[in-house]
Order: C-alpha cells, then structure tokens, then sequence
C-alpha cells in the first residue's frame, strides 16, 4: 500500500469513528434528571438560569412555609422530587445537573430529604433539606424551585434556588416567595431567644413559652407597674395615632435594683402582657447576637428586646479604656431600628451606675429608667401570701415580715419553699408515728395489722397547713451563720461588721427565669 493508499484509509476510518460516534450520541438517552428540569424549561441545559438566596439556618421554616405558600397560589399539584448520589450536599443544582448530562451517573432523581424544624415551644414541623419541584412563575413561565437546608460537612446555612429559562422569571419567583416568607413568618407573635448549638456552632433562634401572669402577681411600690406598664403597653396601644402626629415609637425601658428584687419578675408579666408582640429575650452571651436581634424585632413589630444584665456588655466605656465591641453593636442595633417601630427595648441591670452614658443619650435608647426596690413592709407581707398560693396560712406573718427588713422577693420564695418542707417532714412523721401506733393496737386486739398505715393521714399535699413553727424554722435556717451564701445569694438583710467579709452580688443569671421562675447570681467575696 503506497502513501496515498493509506492517508486515504486513515480519512476513511476517522470519518468511520466521527459518524459512529454522534450516531452514539444522538441514541444516547439523557439522563432522566436532567430531562425533568430541561423539559419543563423548554430550554437546554447550558441555557438554564439560576437564582439563589441564602439565609441564616433558623430561618428554615420561615423558608419553608413561603415556599409552600407560593406552590399553593401557582401549582397547588406540584411534587416535589430529590436527588440521589454521593456527594450531592456539596454540589448547587446546576453543579448537579452538569455532571449528571455529561452521563457519569453520579447523580440521580431520588427521593427527597427532609428534616424537623421548631416553629413553637412545642410545635414543630416537616422541612426540605433537599429537593426540587416544577412550578411556574408569577407570569406563568415554567421555573424550577430547589430548596436546601444545612447540610452535613456543608455550610451552616437555608438556600432556595430557582432555575430558569429567563433570569427575570427566576427573579420574580425568589422576590414572591421571600414576600409570602415573611407574611408566614413562624417568629411572629412568639418568644424568642437566640442561643449556641453545639451543631457547628451555629446561632439558633429558641421559642420559649410566654409566661402568664395577673398584675396581683408582681408585688411592688404603688405605681411602679402603671408606670413601667404606660411606657412599654400604653405606648404601643396609641402606636397608630402617635404616627399620625409624627412622633416616635421606639422607646426604651430600664429596670435596677438590687438582685432578687423582682426585674425579670416584672419582665415576664410584660411579657405575658403583650400577647400581640414578638419578645426577644437576650441573656448571658447570646447578647453578643443583639443586631440580628434588632433586625428580627423590626421585620416582627409590634416587638420587644429583653436584655438581661445589660451591665455586662454596657460597662461605661471608662471601665474599659481598650474598648468594648459589644457595647458599640449595642448601640448600632439600638439605633438601627427605625424611630416609628413599634419596638420596645427593656433592659435591667444590677449596677446602673456603671452603665454607658450614651444608652441616655438619644431617643428611642433607654427613656425611662425604673428602679425595682426590696420590698417594703406592706410588701414583704404580700410576698409571703403570693408564694404561699393555695396552701391554709395559719400564722401571725407581723414578726416574720419584722425580721426580714431588706430581704428581697427571691428570698421570700425560699423561705415559703422551707416552710413547706418543714410542715411536710413533720405530716409525714404524724404519719409513720400514727401507722406504728395503729399496728401496735391492732396486734393486741387480735385483728392484725393490715399495712401499718395511720388512720388519719391524708393524701399527699391535701390540707397542708403553714404554722408559725413552720416560717419559724425556715427563717431560722436561712438567717443561720451556716447560710451566709444563700443570704447573699438571695438578698437577705444585714451583716455583722465582726464576720467575714460580706458577699457581693456583682450580676444576675437567670437560667430558669423564662420557664420555672428560678434566679441564681454570680457572687464575689469582697469589702
């Protein structure tokens, strides 16, 4: 075969391998996956458009509940659908779809992954984590929406995608279902806190229960509560007309005192109070999420933004010469917020001495500054008859109210605690002594025992009766040399200049004080 022979057999089989080769691909089906998206977009892959929004992990079910809301107006039949294959967290939907058309099979349609998101104390529902649907856009063009959640080794973050034939198409569905998002919002009307999940560390919205309290529950100086309750209610009930007249709605609300003296007390009845508003309530490090806070509480008015021990993050800035980040995003978020929102920010605090001077400085920061004292004779004695609830009070409370000069509420409380421990230990004593007696008499009448039970105990907690013994006894254990740190702990009176040292309480923690009322305090010995 001579040169000629051979370049035109090569020519030959090149073409041979070029015509087998798009015979091949012309045969070759596209991968259903792909199908699916390209067939509803009536466009090929290459051309698809993609849109994406991404938001903060817990706002997952806000997500979810704006897409489902947009289904339910343009393709109440839709299904979704999900994507199987190994590494499938990693990849965005285009990503996806691209390895899947080039044939190799990593990816296919699969069924779709869910996960639980809280959208109440105790509430919670289904959400996507992964999965697609066809629907169309507000104009009527075929989009694809995907959603994500977090994913495992993946971003802490929810994402919606939308794929298109036409960039304004996918546009108008994101902008659609984001307004539905925020109209089904699961945050509205709640109680929130912000907290840290060991999850990657991420910051998550917690719901908490909204306490319910009666004005009769909150012991304090006659018009302290009419006066916290005009600043932060009264306001918010005028909020239309004081708009109308171009005033300012934004206010803020400061409650001081001495630990244990009632300011979370008065906290949750405002909480409890206004039933129409969105609380927030940052406490300990959570504080350090005060702007997404304020942002929450704007996008949520009517709203309110709890700020416990604010002292820890507000110190005077002459405290701390080398400056303190938190006290400025304090006061961004403070600020950030528009003066004719409807947001109240209520702050309390052990130690107002040594707070900012610029929370004071503008309107809208802290307006009215309320000072929570011990309580009063009259109060003390309305302290012990709240706590003492539905059990019979069968004592003179005069010596008792005598003996706890400057105690404080969480005192109170502790002491009604003992005093039924004490009236418990001494009906289960009767008890055991009247069973015995009651076996005794039975052996020597001949007529057994049966179970040795007392003739006349009563059921468990039924008919519980508080003597003078009883407060007696408590009170002499809390006033007790062996029960200086409870005393100080929990605010009781005096100390004697020949003892130690006294504790100081330099801030409250209030692990409980949204659920069960409980308060503990950081405690310093010093002079």
């Amino acid at each position: 075969m001579d040169l000629s022979d051979a370049k035109d057999l090569s020519q030959a089989l090149s073409a041979l391998m070029r015509d087998a080769h798009l015979a091949l691909e012309e045969d070759r089906k596209t991968p259903e996956l792909v199908a699916r998206v390209t067939g509803h977009l009536s466009c090929d892959l290459k051309h698809v458009v993609s849109v994406t929004e991404t938001f903060a992990t817990w706002e997952h079910a806000n997500l979810q509940r704006g897409t489902d809301a947009y289904l339910a107006r343009h393709s109440p039949e839709a299904e979704w659908f999900g994507i199987a294959g190994q590494g499938r967290e990693h990849d965005d939907y285009v990503n996806i779809l691209a390895v899947a058309a080039r044939g190799y099979e990593q990816y296919e349609i699969g069924a779709v992954d869910y996960a639980t998101a809280s959208i109440g104390p105790d509430a919670t529902m289904e959400v996507i984590s992964l999965g697609l649907v066809l629907t169309r856009s507000p104009g009527g063009s075929p989009v694809v929406i995907g959603l994500r959640g977090p994913q495992e080794h993946g971003m802490p973050q929810s994402q919606i995608t939308v794929l298109a034939a036409e960039r304004r198409d996918a546009v108008a569905t994101r902008d659609e279902a984001g307004r539905l998002m925020r109209e089904h919002d699961v945050y509205r009307g709640q109680v929130l806190s912000f907290m840290w999940s060991e999850h990657r560390g991420n910051d998550l919205v917690t719901f908490l229960p909204r306490p319910e309290m009666a004005a009769d529950q909150v012991v304090l100086p006659a018009g302290v509560l009419d006066t916290v309750e005009r600043h932060v209610v009264g306001i918010g009930e005028l909020a239309v007309r004081l708009r109308e007249h171009g005033q300012h709605l934004k206010r803020g609300l400061l409650l001081h005192g001495a630990p244990g003296t009632g300011k979370t007390h008065t906290v949750r009845y405002l909480m409890g109070r206004m039933t129409g508003s969105t609380v927030i309530v940052m406490t300990g490090s959570a504080i350090r999420f005060v702007s997404e806070a304020a942002g929450l509480a704007r996008r949520l008015q009517p709203a309110v933004v709890v700020l416990e021990d604010v002292d820890l993050v507000a110190m005077d800035r002459s405290f701390t010469p080398e400056g303190n980040p938190l006290l400025f995003a304090l006061l961004d978020a403070m600020d950030g917020v528009g003066a004719d929102s409807d947001v109240t920010f209520v702050l309390t605090t052990n130690r107002a001495g040594v707070l900012e001077r610029a929370l004071a400085d503008r309107p809208g920061r802290v307006d009215l500054a309320v000072e929570i004292p011990k309580p009063d004779t009259a109060g003390r004695a309305a302290l012990l008859r709240l706590y003492a609830r539905d059990l019979r009070l069968a004592a003179d409370l005069d010596p008792i109210v005598a003996a706890t000069e400057g105690a404080t509420a969480s005192f109170f409380k502790e002491l009604l605690r003992r005093a039924v421990l004490a009236a418990l230990r001494e009906d289960g004593a009767g008890n055991r002594a009247g069973g015995e007696g009651g076996a005794r008499t039975g052996d020597r009448d001949g007529q057994g025992g049966g179970d040795g039970d007392g003739a006349g105990e009563a059921p468990a907690g039924a008919g519980l009766v508080l003597t003078d013994a009883h407060l007696e006894t408590a009170l002499e254990e809390m006033l007790s040399q062996r029960e200086a740190l409870t005393r100080a702990l929990l605010g009781s009176g005096e100390h004697d200049p020949d003892e130690d040292p006294p504790l100081t309480v330099s801030g409250d923690v209030h692990p409980g004080d949204y659920g069960d009322g409980t308060s503990v305090g950081f405690v310093s010995y010093g002079p």
